[in-house]
């Protein structure tokens, strides 16, 4: 039987890498990439070239500009705009090149800010947005359009999966651009080794968040390439919203992440908060039961997860 053709976009990214992870020693899919160097998918005209080239069967779609509160205050132009002309080039590229399935990743941030907990799919556009990060919410929220209107108007099979907060090998740990777990976890490394008598974490430590471990949602990704047609079918079927959510189905206060963190890194100073800068979302949850009746569960605890994490970050930062 000959492989399927897999084209993961971004794989370089701590969600493209774990998907990378999950599909290499799969035996059916073979894996195509390209490094930003090589393909800028903001090109239209290289993307389009590349898609009508190689023509992948499938396409996870995990390129994407992304950060955290302080990146998205700073740079909310590119936030919106880089991920608009991303997801075009992409979606339009494929479309032409007959991609037979694509799963588009976006984030649990496009769901409103006060709606109800856990997150159902149908919570789509049912409130404001959180502002913090209203442009990069807008652009994931057409992305999620695009795969409704392809498969509506084209007959594609296009699957928007919103996967919660991540972390794990490969993170990004720039202080201000990345988000809540890593940036902790270099900020709690940096007090220890400096022995800084504390660490003032943003807003009030009382929002919850849920924290899927990357190589869980890697494997949620294969899970769903390698369903059988009509089952895939059913979730991109024209008259459904093809939106599927990927977490671990429980929270913790961002003041219990940090106190887990502080342990795992060793770290014996004070912590403290500072309530003057924002919280954001009070608390994002995701509805997982869509995923888990399909047979999927993510395996990684937080406590297991943040330990490789760290020792991702001593290996590639700390050296």
């Amino acid at each position: 039987m000959e492989k399927m053709k897999v084209f993961v976009a971004g794989h370089r990214g701590l969600v493209g890498s774990a998907t990378m992870l999950a599909l290499k020693n799969h035996p059916d899919f073979e894996i195509v990439t390209r490094t930003h160097g090589e393909l800028d998918l903001q090109d239209r005209a290289a993307t389009r070239a590349f898609f009508m080239e190689h023509r992948p069967d499938h396409v996870v779609m995990c390129a994407a500009k992304v950060g955290g509160i302080l990146a998205n205050s700073k740079l909310p132009v590119e936030f919106l705009h880089d991920n608009l002309r991303i997801q075009l080039n992409v979606f339009d590229a494929a479309r032409e090149a007959r991609i037979d399935r694509m799963i588009f990743l976006g984030s649990s941030c496009i769901y409103p800010r006060g709606c109800p907990q856990p997150i159902k799919e149908e919570y789509l556009l049912t409130g404001p947005l959180e502002a913090t990060n209203r442009p990069y919410a807008l652009a994931k929220i057409a992305g999620v359009e695009s795969c409704w209107a392809s498969n509506r108007q084209y007959g594609t099979r296009y699957l928007a999966m919103m996967p919660t907060n991540m972390y794990g090998p490969g993170d990004n740990y720039h202080l201000e651009h990345s988000h809540v777990l890593p940036a902790l976890i270099r900020r709690f490394h940096e007090a220890k080794v400096t022995a800084a008598s504390s660490v003032v974490v943003w807003g009030s430590g009382r929002p919850r968040r849920e924290f899927m471990y990357s190589s869980d949602l890697g494997d949620a990704i294969m899970f769903l390439l390698a369903l059988p047609d009509e089952r895939f079918a059913a979730l991109t079927h024209p008259d459904v919203a093809p939106l599927i959510n990927v977490g671990v189905g429980e929270d913790v206060t961002i003041r219990e992440v940090a106190e887990l963190v502080k342990a795992t890194v060793g770290y014996q100073g004070e912590l403290k908060f500072d309530a003057t800068k924002p919280d954001g979302t009070p608390r994002k949850l995701l509805d997982v039961g869509r995923l888990a009746a399909l047979g999927w569960k993510a395996k990684t605890q937080l406590a297991a997860g943040l330990q490789h994490a760290y020792e991702d970050f001593l290996k590639r930062h700390a050296a």
